[in-house]
C-alpha cells in the first residue's frame, strides 16, 4: 500500500518514489533494491546501545543506509496509510521519547512471563508504529528491534512465524486500539 504524503521532497518530482541512493525511479526496481539491502544488513550484527531513541534511530540507519541518505533520521512530513495520519512531525521526537521512556521505566521487559512480555511488547510496538518514524521502513525496523528487545530478554525468537500478511493483519489492528493480534502474533515469535 502507497502512504499518502503531503508535498513530498523525498520524491523524485512528479512520482511517489523515493528518492535514493542509485537513483532508481521505477518503484518495483527500488523495492527489489531496498529488499536486498535491508536482507544483507539485518544479517550484520545490529549496533550496539540502549535500547533507547539513539539507538532506534541508528538501528534504522543500519538497515537503510545503502538506500536513503536520510536512513535514521525522523521523518518531516504528514504521512498516512489506508485513511490514517500518522504522528504529526512536530511530535515525533516527543511521542518517540514517551515510548522509550516507558520503555526504560519497565527495565526493556526483563524478567517478564512470555504471556506479559508479548502483552508489554504490543503495545510498545503499536505505540511506536502509531509515531512512524521514519519516511519508509518502520515495520521492519520495529520487528527487527522486537528481535533486539526478546534477546535483551534472554527470550528466544522465531522469525518463521513472521508471515507477512498475519504481521500487516495485527499491526492495522495495534493501530485501530487492538492489540491482542499482535500480542498473540509475539507470544507465538517467543515461545
Amino acid at each position: 500500500m502507497v502512504y499518502t504524503a503531503e508535498s513530498d521532497p523525498l520524491c523524485y518530482p512528479g512520482t511517489t518514489v523515493l528518492r535514493n541512493k542509485l537513483d532508481l525511479i521505477d518503484q518495483d526496481e527500488l523495492d527489489e533494491f531496498e529488499t536486498a539491502m535491508f536482507v544483507i544488513r539485518s544479517g550484520e550484527p545490529w549496533p550496539e546501545g540502549e535500547l533507547n531513541v539513539a539507538h532506534y534511530l541508528s538501528l534504522h540507519y543500519h538497515l537503510f543506509q545503502d538506500v536513503y541518505e536520510w536512513a535514521g533520521q525522523i521523518r518531516t512530513i504528514r504521512i498516512g496509510k489506508g485513511g490514517n495520519w500518522f504522528c504529526y512531525p512536530e511530535f515525533i521526537a516527543s511521542e518517540l521519547g514517551r515510548c522509550f521512556q516507558e520503555l526504560a521505566q519497565a527495565n526493556h521487559f526483563i524478567d517478564l512471563p512470555p504471556a506479559v512480555f508479548a502483552n508489554s511488547a504490543a503495545h510498545l510496538l503499536a505505540e511506536i508504529n502509531a509515531v512512524h518514524p521514519f519516511r519508509e521502513g518502520n515495520g521492519r525496523t520495529q520487528l527487527t528491534f522486537l528481535a533486539m528487545l526478546t534477546e535483551n530478554a534472554g527470550l528466544p525468537f522465531d522469525p518463521d512465524v513472521l508471515e507477512r500478511e498475519r504481521v500487516l493483519d495485527a499491526m492495522i489492528e495495534s493501530f485501530a486500539g487492538s492489540e491482542q493480534t499482535l500480542s498473540d502474533l509475539i507470544l507465538d515469535i517467543i515461545s
